[in-house]
């Protein structure tokens, strides 16, 4: 894969976990390799944080004032930061839903920047390699589980065939209902 190196950089920049999980069973296939996969991500996740971390601590909080939309969420940020600073930041990329604009709120909160970087290596690191290692990880379960199917088949045959014979039967039914009710009016 020529670009694959180069996607799962971009795709973890932007957002990172379907791309990152893709990443890790394409290694498990065997057309990346893991180490790199994890690198890759780890290096765009770090930078994209690291980036908007810089650009919270330059626009600040006026910025946030102009998007009340962010208002429920840099809310809810600024009262985990307050209660687990060091946690938040190394684990903000595992909370669905506040992982791009965190950096930004953590940036126009205050931060250290040496804080910021030295937790943002730790925290890109621990999650570059446990979302690529459960894409590898799936992929291994796919794998095991296709390789079992074919002593499935037919039972997997029959119940589609089944499931289409129940489903003619309670149309021929219904039709024959609606029949009946026609005839009655």
């Amino acid at each position: 894969m020529t670009y694959g190196y180069a996607m799962i950089l971009v795709g973890t920049f932007l957002e990172g976990e379907t791309v990152l999980v893709i990443g890790g069973y394409l290694a498990h296939a065997g057309y990346l390799k893991l180490s790199w996969v994890i690198a890759a991500a780890f290096t765009g996740t770090f930078v994209a944080d690291q980036l908007f971390f810089f650009i919270g601590r330059k626009k600040g909080m006026a910025f946030l004032e102009r998007r009340p939309r962010w208002r429920h969420k840099y809310r809810r940020i600024f009262l985990m930061m307050h209660r687990h600073q060091n946690i938040l930041i190394v684990g903000f990329r595992f909370l669905y839903g506040l992982r791009t604009v965190t950096p930004f709120l953590l940036g126009a909160s205050g931060i250290s920047p040496m804080k910021f970087l030295m937790l943002n290596v730790l925290g890109a690191s621990v999650w570059a390699a446990a979302v690529a290692s459960l894409g590898y990880l799936l992929g291994r379960t796919l794998s095991l589980m296709l390789a079992e199917a074919h002593r499935y088949e037919i039972y997997g045959a029959a119940a589609i065939a089944f499931a289409g014979f129940g489903v003619w039967v309670w149309h021929l039914i219904k039709g024959r209902r609606a029949d009946a009710e026609a005839d009655r009016s």
